[in-house]
């Protein structure tokens, strides 16, 4: 017995300095948030002083690129996976599929999600995809995010009507998460709410009312700035109650965007306006902050110019947390870059978009590097000369170094010619949408759209 029983407390003592060692994960990803808006980056009309703190601390990537929407983005971020492979419609996450939620849960992790969910209205999906706790808005209804907001604590409504603010709610849940999970690992998801559309005053603004419970009132782009203010807020939150509670040294914290700023913000960039591209295939729409801060790691402030995928975040998570990778996974892991060495960067990065639920009319497939850009359809870019896109030098004649591009993102192309599994199209079709079945069910949808 007292073999036994000293067997036993060894066991439990490395079990205990395993989990040590296993970093804790929070992944902050903002909405509607391009790379112009960050100071740390060179924007000049906003103030972000605690992610431009974590940036001077860690390593900032210049080359981050995600998908242009919302959904298209959380499904290859949560999978590691292209969306040619698992994408169906808009707001749908194919129960199928496996999340770094699931593999974080499934290696002993205590699994929490907590902001924007907007892929799929089932009670029990933050769950199914491995995070065993959540705070959400926008699961199975869509009340107010702001100002008097509703959400859904693990499945369960609750709504809010003595001038709270969703965001703040949202945080503190993080913060509660946090502090309960402190002896670790934990891996937190958090996808913000802000800075999304409508635009509206923050408690910190000197016109907020907390009597508005409507989406549609106050919407003023001024309020932009309050509001990315109050998210720059929210993070140096979180990592005060790291450092309060002493486990910041090995948390691996990573702030991004899902997709470029809203259309009508122009913020000012290095100098010039920049229009936020939401939406849109060039980089005005998929160039995104990617800020990763890790003390135990990353010793000294950093910038890397290598390319980063949003389908990278699952397998470098899995990486740097000792949990296998599946062999489906197009990501590639960018930790050896945040551990100082060079890694295997990325030649190209490639996308498959479909915005809307008419895939057979609006995909958009291309690969592209640093200096060129090739469609499907043969249109081809120098990205540094027209990052507008506006120039097609698809039919003349080629420069050398645009020519050897245009073969090697041809080739990148190819790799993903018949990539798309029939079946996901089939289930598309039997959806009911991909063909609006009269004009108010295609107006419907065209709101619902604009609005996410």
């Amino acid at each position: 017995m007292k073999f036994i029983a000293s067997l036993l407390s060894s066991l439990c003592i490395l079990h205990s300095a395993f989990a040590e060692e296993r970093p804790n994960v929070i992944l902050i990803m903002v909405d509607d948030f391009g790379y112009e808006c960050i100071t740390a980056n060179g924007g000049e009309s906003y103030q972000t002083p605690n992610i431009d703190k974590l940036a001077a601390t860690g390593v900032r990537f210049e080359n981050c690129h995600v998908q242009p929407l919302c959904t298209p983005t959380r499904a290859q971020l949560m999978t590691g996976r292209y969306n040619v492979r698992n994408y169906i419609n808009f707001g749908t996450l194919l129960r199928s599929e496996t999340t770094f939620g699931n593999l974080m849960q499934g290696a002993g992790y205590a699994t929490g999600i907590c902001g924007k969910w907007q892929l799929g209205q089932e009670e029990d999906s933050p769950q199914h995809f491995g995070f065993q706790e959540s705070c959400l808005w926008q699961q199975t209804r869509r009340p107010p995010r702001y100002t008097n907001p509703g959400l859904e604590y693990k499945g369960v409504p609750k709504d809010f009507t003595h001038g709270e603010y969703g965001p703040t709610l949202v945080n503190g849940f993080a913060l509660d998460f946090i502090t309960r999970h402190k002896d670790g690992p934990f891996f937190l998801y958090y996808p913000m709410i802000l800075t999304h559309d409508p635009f509206q005053p923050t408690p910190d603004s000197p016109d907020f009312d907390p009597t508005i419970s409507s989406e549609g009132k106050q919407r003023d782009v001024k309020h932009f700035a309050d509001m990315t203010a109050y998210m720059d807020k929210m993070v140096g939150r979180v990592a005060t109650k790291l450092d309060e509670l002493g486990i910041r040294d090995n948390t691996l914290l990573i702030f991004l965007g899902d997709n470029g700023t809203h259309p009508s913000v122009t913020s000012r960039f290095k100098g010039a306006d920049y229009k936020g591209g939401k939406g849109s295939t060039n980089s005005h729409g998929t160039h995104v902050p990617l800020v990763v801060s890790w003390p135990r790691v990353i010793k000294s402030g950093r910038v890397s110019a290598d390319l980063v995928s949003s389908t990278d975040f699952l397998p470098t998570i899995c990486a740097a947390s000792g949990v296998e990778v599946p062999a489906n996974v197009d990501g590639v892991s960018f930790l050896p870059q945040l551990q100082g060495e060079d890694g295997t960067p990325r030649e190209w990065l490639y996308t498959w978009y479909s915005p809307r639920q008419r895939q057979d009319l609006m995909v958009k497939e291309y690969a592209f590097d640093q200096h060129f850009k090739l469609y499907r359809t043969g249109q081809f870019y120098d990205l540094r000369d027209d990052a507008d896109e506006r120039q097609d030098l698809g039919a003349g004649s080629l420069a050398s170094d645009a020519a050897a591009a245009k073969t090697k993102l041809q080739r990148a192309l190819d790799q993903f010619n018949d990539a798309r599994p029939i079946e996901l199209d089939q289930q598309f079709e039997q959806s009911g949408k991909g063909k609006p079945k009269n004009k108010g069910e295609k107006k419907g949808k065209k709101q619902n759209n604009k609005a996410e």
